[in-house]
């Protein structure tokens, strides 16, 4: 089958879409379309235009689904309707699996593993794989070249930035005489999987005390806003929240010595990148999202208080029900008690280890 143009289909959170870099990457390498477009929900645009040879990105918004359903979708598929000659699904949902059948004769998805969802998705497709929550995220969005007979590296392939937000960086980093630092993210997309306001700042203080820059990192959220709002004024301590595009955020930790932070975007483009790591975890599966060790090509299926591998350090708290997978604590999408039970000082100590061995 001649390929000239492909449509990737992602309609998850912003980790799916950029680890599906190396997908992309891969498969243009193997295969040299002429045109690989991309369909997304629109709150991942910003990480979507950061991937690899991407031509242009369909976007799917779910304001306009309860303002005007019908109307969006009879957009999008006149864009995409037989367009392609290959669609690659990396989303099992009902939505996402039309989406690929009408972009293209020749699609591709992931599906569910209930027979009872994804039966009549099997009959019409023409290759699928089961989306298997037992294994890790960029395994799963790899399967499609496995199913087209294409050989593959397990690794992770760094986001693009443009050369204006490289020197933005630079000249900001310069301004504050700034040469090594490391990154601190202590936000994520929901209150469940960030530290207390006591834990984030009893933190702080110990990384004020490594004699190297600390620069906090954030979006523009309420979230963002509410830890920039209570953030220690601490020497050693430089706050950039809500003050860099994703671009200029990914330029920043490529020129960073390493990850400290929430399990988020951003601990994967560190990973990306193959920066040392040290990544807070609560009740996120780490079977399927823990950060990814371009080094020794693994990431890690194991819960226990502290684990590391290749450029990798977890840390998660000592308790039975860890981890649970819910989002917080009885699903209540606010509060994870595990991460009330992580020591600040745990965390500081093995960063503080790595520090010194550096130093040697």
């Amino acid at each position: 089958m001649k390929i000239n143009t492909v449509l990737i289909i992602i309609q998850r959170s912003n980790g799916d879409v950029l680890l599906s870099g190396s997908l992309i990457s891969q498969f243009n390498n193997k295969f040299k379309p002429s045109v690989i477009d991309l369909l997304v929900n629109e709150d991942t645009l910003s990480i979507a235009k950061t991937l690899p040879f991407i031509r242009y990105v369909h976007t799917f918004s779910y304001a306009k689904k309860n303002n005007n359903r019908f109307q969006q979708e009879i957009n999008i598929i006149k864009k995409i309707y037989r367009k392609y000659d290959l669609s690659i699904n990396l989303t099992a949902s009902d939505r996402s699996v039309i989406y690929s059948l009408l972009a293209s004769k020749n699609a591709i998805s992931a599906v569910e593993k209930n027979k009872f969802k994804s039966w009549w998705k099997k009959i019409f497709l023409k290759l699928h794989y089961n989306f298997n929550s037992e294994r890790h995220i960029l395994h799963n969005n790899l399967k499609p070249l496995e199913l087209l007979g294409v050989q593959y590296l397990n690794k992770l392939i760094p986001p693009n930035y443009s050369h204006s937000s490289k020197i933005s960086i630079e000249k900001r980093l310069i301004k504050l005489g700034i040469t090594e630092f490391i990154i601190f993210h202590p936000s994520a997309q929901y209150s469940y999987k960030i530290l207390s306001e006591d834990l984030r700042n009893k933190l702080i203080y110990l990384l004020d005390d490594l004699n190297i820059p600390i620069v906090v990192t954030g979006g523009f959220t309420e979230i963002d806003k509410e830890i920039k709002d209570s953030l220690p004024n601490l020497p050693s301590i430089i706050d950039f929240i809500g003050e860099t595009s994703i671009e200029e955020y990914i330029v920043l930790s490529e020129l960073s010595k390493g990850y400290i932070g929430m399990d988020t975007l951003n601990m994967h483009i560190a990973a990306s990148q193959n920066k040392r790591i040290f990544a807070i975890f609560g009740p996120t599966n780490l079977t399927m999202w823990s950060p990814w060790s371009n080094e020794l090509q693994v990431a890690t299926k194991n819960n226990m208080p502290i684990q590391t591998y290749g450029n990798v350090t977890v840390f998660q708290a000592d308790m039975p029900c860890v981890a649970c997978g819910e989002k917080g604590c009885k699903n209540n999408g606010i509060i994870s008690e595990c991460l009330n039970n992580i020591s600040p000082i745990t965390i500081f100590e093995k960063i503080e280890e790595w520090l010194l061995i550096e130093a040697l």
